[in-house]
């Protein structure tokens, strides 16, 4: 009986060791990374989110947050620690490219650099099966990051010309005074400059984040139709642009230019971002039913 005793205190005093390094274990990881992301985020917050670029953000940050919590489960139930030789070549890789790119101040760089750290830490966790389970949420924040301005420029710069190009054959078709070269457009008395923002790269990149929640969270079963609407989000997002910039130019017009660069310049960007979610969401409430009957016929 002594023997007995002696055995399942020794396995209670075993469990509790080992329920104190799992917490000692939890709570080094949640203080380093607290430590490693903080100011990174600060550093994104106050460079991105501020303006027009990152507005999407805080949206994407605690939409993503609720995913990988509501998808978490999951995740753990096919949970597998891979090799410590595995994490211990990703860090060694990736640390020494984020401590330069925080010292240098790229906070494009810096932020996919600490998101990939994290997915790393991540991985360590849960592996890659559990990885796998979490590709959304995980895909999804990465919009919290914007994008490299070597992108950003090679992608503008075209977009600029083609939105200029489109906006005066327009309004040249409907009787305006309207010309330009270029990325310049003159309008009677006025001349305009289409900038990298109404170049529409930020609201495609907005509206293509917020597109991918909503299409995921209503269809993610049915993924043919959610491909669908995946595929309608650039095309409404440049519509949406172009008529941002008609709009531009008809304030300028009519109201004068110091009308069409105040406040009803910033509105005209966000009202015409919400045209196009709403845009999005009556798209996919007029091609559901058509839908669903084509694959009943198909499936019957």
């Amino acid at each position: 009986m002594a023997s007995v005793v002696a055995a399942l205190e020794e396995d209670s005093g075993l469990a509790g060791k080992q329920g104190l390094h799992r917490y000692f274990y939890a709570t080094s990881l949640l203080i380093g990374v607290i430590l490693f992301t903080v100011p990174t985020m600060i550093f994104v917050i106050k460079e991105s989110w501020s303006g027009e670029e990152g507005a999407h953000g805080p949206i994407v940050l605690f939409t993503g947050v609720w995913l990988l919590w509501k998808e978490w489960p999951a995740a753990i139930a096919v949970a597998q620690r891979p090799p410590i030789v595995r994490l211990s070549i990703a860090l060694a890789s990736i640390l020494p490219l984020f401590i330069l790119s925080r010292i240098a101040q790229i906070v494009e760089i810096e932020g996919y650099l600490m998101y990939g750290a994290l997915l790393i830490v991540l991985y360590s966790m849960i592996g890659g099966a559990g990885l796998r389970r979490l590709w959304f949420p995980l895909l999804y924040l990465a919009f919290l990051f914007p994008p490299p301005e070597s992108i950003v420029a090679a992608i503008t710069t075209p977009l600029k010309m083609e939105l200029s190009g489109l906006s005066i054959n327009f309004l040249d078709r409907l009787g305006y005074p309207i010309g330009g070269q270029g990325v310049r457009i003159y309008i009677g008395q006025y001349e305009l400059l289409v900038a990298a923002a109404c170049s529409g790269l930020n609201s495609i990149i907005s509206l293509t984040a917020i597109s991918l929640f909503y299409i995921y969270v209503r269809h993610q079963a049915d993924w043919r139709y959610a491909g669908l609407l995946v595929l309608l989000i650039m095309p409404v997002a440049l519509i949406a642009n172009f008529m941002r910039v008609v709009i531009l130019i008809l304030l300028t017009y009519h109201a004068g230019e110091a009308a069409a660069q105040g406040f009803l310049h910033n509105f005209a960007g966000v009202f015409m971002f919400a045209v196009a979610l709403a845009t999005i969401f009556g798209l996919d409430e007029a091609i559901r039913p058509f839908w669903q009957r084509a694959m009943g016929r198909k499936d019957d």
